[in-house]
């Protein structure tokens, strides 16, 4: 018997290549997590600095924002499908650099600076394939499954990546803490070639093409769709700003080695928290999902990001900092499901993957741009003292969007198409 796909929580992995594309999520957030772990606890332990991590971020955001438009370009008018693959074959033999890299220096081959900067190169590789990666991925989601599983899609696309991001830490720490760099390193690069595979396995398929070649007229096409569609603008805007400065993802490390005193296992289960909270919180949203008063749900949400945010600065206790991350992440989650869902019902086909790069850009990039704002901050200031004003500011851009958003208010995301025209 087959079930309405209204009351079917697996609805949208009934399509055999959205699981797969679900899957490859999975295992590619678990490689980048891992690795993140690795990198970013080994490098502050050598150097103790703080900006070393905003560097990081920053390293992989400068590429990724310089590409991601290109990017949304290429994945309208080229194979979605077949620039995902180049992406996963280049990026594999990465993680082997970074083995390199701290065996020479483990051996005193090579010095702390020269490590530092091997580093930012690699990482520097990764945001260029992610500036290609990313838009195509993103945009290929909705020609996987129907328009009506959408919501359960992004629902379970956010799942996939939360499963990771909740495995892929603990297991780094775990394996920083017992097996070694070597070892983690090794693996990372095994997972990101299991990647390749998986995608390898999706069937050919065509996919609507651009009405221009021009690349800077198709470009300005997406950045006029946005600016036109007031709630698109006003979702990506209130991601951005929020996570430019609300993340304290960067200062982590910091907090696991100086603050809570936990190490390499305890920056494991902090950096997981957040995801903890996001995946109980996504499998509550496949049954009851944000979408009604959409709105007025994604700026409570990340109300209760910044609230959380203060509360995890003034923590000197591990279990209620964990408490505190946790609730960062339940909140985060219906946030991404709401602006999941309004990226994928607003823009039309053949627009997707502009959409989807400008997005990117903006949002994704705002991570690592937050991660080096964070750095910086907690340089200068201090890491409690930049992590009490990253939670300020977030609860003021809440304020300042619900004053300028009420009409929002009554939109019934699920019927976005006839809401693009509004003007913001």
């Amino acid at each position: 018997m087959i079930m309405n796909p209204a009351q079917d929580a697996f609805a949208a992995l009934r399509y055999r290549d959205f699981s797969i594309v679900t899957i490859n999520q999975f295992c590619l957030t678990l490689a980048i997590l891992i690795q993140e772990i690795i990198v970013a606890y080994s490098l502050y332990q050598i150097t103790k600095d703080p900006l070393t991590l905003g560097l990081i971020g920053l390293a992989e955001a400068i590429p990724f924002i310089a590409l991601s438009l290109w990017g949304g370009y290429f994945a309208d008018k080229l194979n979605k499908q077949s620039i995902m693959k180049v992406c996963l074959f280049f990026s594999f033999p990465l993680p082997l650099v970074l083995w390199w890299l701290f065996h020479n220096y483990d051996h005193g081959q090579i010095s702390v600076n020269t490590l530092s900067w091997g580093i930012y190169a690699v990482i520097f590789a990764l945001g260029t394939i992610r500036g290609f990666y990313n838009p195509s991925a993103t945009s290929l989601k909705p020609f996987l499954i129907p328009r009506a599983l959408y919501t359960n899609a992004a629902t379970w696309t956010t799942i996939g990546w939360q499963s990771g991001v909740i495995i892929g830490p603990m297991l780094g720490g775990f394996m920083l803490a017992w097996l070694g760099r070597e070892t983690s390193l090794l693996s990372v690069a095994v997972l990101l070639f299991i990647c390749f595979c998986l995608i390898s396995l999706l069937k050919k398929r065509t996919f609507p093409t651009m009405e221009h070649d021009n690349l800077w007229d198709s470009l300005s096409e997406g950045f006029r769709f946005i600016w036109k569609t007031k709630i698109v603008l006003w979702a990506i805007s209130l991601d951005l700003v929020s996570v430019l400065f609300g993340g304290v993802i960067a200062l982590l490390p910091i907090f696991a080695e100086d603050i809570l005193k936990v190490g390499p296992e305890g920056l494991g289960y902090l950096r997981a928290a957040p995801s903890i909270g996001a995946l109980i919180t996504m499998i509550a949203l496949t049954k009851f999902p944000p979408t009604h008063h959409a709105w007025r749900n994604m700026l409570l949400a990340v109300a209760g990001f910044g609230i959380f945010t203060l509360l995890f600065a003034f923590s000197n206790h591990v279990w209620l900092s964990l408490f505190a991350l946790a609730m960062t992440g339940a909140c985060d989650s219906i946030s991404v499901v709401v602006r999941q869902t309004i990226l994928q019902v607003y823009p039309p086909e053949n627009m997707r993957g502009r959409v989807a790069a400008v997005n990117g850009m903006f949002v994704s990039s705002s991570n690592e741009l937050g991660a080096f704002e964070s750095g910086l901050a907690a340089k200068y200031l201090g890491t409690i003292a930049a992590t009490v004003f990253g939670g300020c500011m977030t609860m003021a851009v809440v304020a300042l969007s619900w004053i300028k958003t009420a009409d929002l208010f009554k939109v019934d995301i699920t019927h976005g198409h006839t809401e693009s025209s509004d003007k913001p």
